[in-house]
């Protein structure tokens, strides 16, 4: 968008007529306050408020400004920046962070003016007011494992507590070879603001398994960027929602996982929450031929490598256990197996 400069008028000066009375003289002028500096709006505002000023004073469009971060290493959306510019999301994860010190220089403003003006992570809509428990950072849920925060820099992930995830349903198959193989995975999900359009899954495979899992068979949305990481086993994905949401409004997606083969023998299977889940039910699907001598539950706090709660399941006829968690708090979760 080209910038519109105002008109430079000028005024021709023109004598007194002749016989015209001279005129009379006008008293001095104020002096006048100094204009503002482009760029540097009031302190006085907060966060968007500032935000919105500097970039109105820079001339500069938000596309311009996304590129001009990229350049500098940080990939930020224009979404992204139009939310924080309105109010509708603030900056949290470090990445946003380093992109709001970047923004500081890019539009003329003094160190620390739009940084200081930050609060703490704040509630997204009566939704997520309603949920009671604030969502967990990155690193809390996926202790040291930076890879993952990196792909999700990469990936710009949405801000945490967009989704309140109503329900998450897992279905895992260990086939003969006592591997697993497969994951069917279906999320009931509801807004806490409008305009959510995506989300990002992460799975890792086993240490032994050589090679990512693969998410394939996406329904009720489509798979859209996919970052793998062999040598470690783990696939971050983003998910395209069926539509565009509103503050409120819910919808269902599902997918499947396919597991690399080789490796071990595999002995468990758990899921990381990084917020509430008004329910999450977990089945494991045994093959008939080959069903493990004892199957439990187990709990951890985030972050934790002990368990909180250990459960004894039953493997039923259908050669499966499950295990339902209404109320799910963030944390770990999951079930383990010991064969003959």
């Amino acid at each position: 968008m080209a910038s519109q400069h105002p008109q430079d008028a000028r005024l021709r000066l023109v004598g007194p007529r002749p016989g015209a009375p001279a005129p009379a003289p006008r008293p001095p002028a104020p002096p006048l306050s100094p204009a503002p500096t482009a760029g540097r709006p009031s302190p006085t505002g907060g966060f968007a408020d500032t935000l919105h000023l500097a970039i109105e004073a820079s001339g500069l469009s938000l596309d311009r400004i996304r590129a001009a971060l990229a350049q500098r290493g940080v990939r930020v959306s224009v979404t992204t920046l139009s939310y924080w510019r309105r109010g509708r999301s603030q900056p949290e994860r470090a990445s946003s962070l380093r992109a709001v010190h970047l923004l500081e220089e890019l539009l003329g403003l003094p160190h620390s003016t739009l940084s200081s003006l930050l609060g703490p992570p704040r509630p997204r809509g009566r939704w997520a007011a309603n949920a009671g428990t604030s969502h967990l950072r990155l690193e809390e849920v996926w202790p040291g494992e930076q890879e993952i925060a990196d792909v999700f820099a990469e990936l710009d992930a949405p801000p945490a507590g967009e989704l309140e995830r109503l329900s998450i349903h897992d279905s895992y198959y260990v086939d003969a070879e006592r591997r697993g193989n497969l994951l069917r995975m279906r999320q009931v999900v509801r807004a806490t603001v409008a305009g959510v359009t995506r989300c990002l899954v992460v799975h890792k495979a086993d240490e032994e398994a050589t090679g990512c899992p693969e998410i394939t068979g996406v329904r009720h949305g489509r798979l859209g960027r996919v970052r793998r990481r062999p040598d470690t086993g783990l696939i971050v994905g983003e998910v395209m929602l069926d539509r565009p949401l509103g503050l409120g409004d819910s919808t269902v997606f599902e997918y499947e996982v396919e597991i690399p083969s080789g490796g071990a023998e595999t002995t468990e299977y758990s899921r990381r929450f990084a917020t509430p889940v008004r329910e999450y039910v977990l089945q494991v699907h045994f093959d008939p031929a080959t069903v493990p001598a004892h199957c439990e539950r187990y709990d951890r706090d985030p972050g934790a490598d002990v368990d909180r709660r250990r459960e004894q399941l039953w493997i039923g006829a259908s050669a499966s256990a499950h295990v339902l968690a209404p109320d799910q708090q963030p944390g770990h979760i999951g079930v383990r197996w010991e064969w003959e």
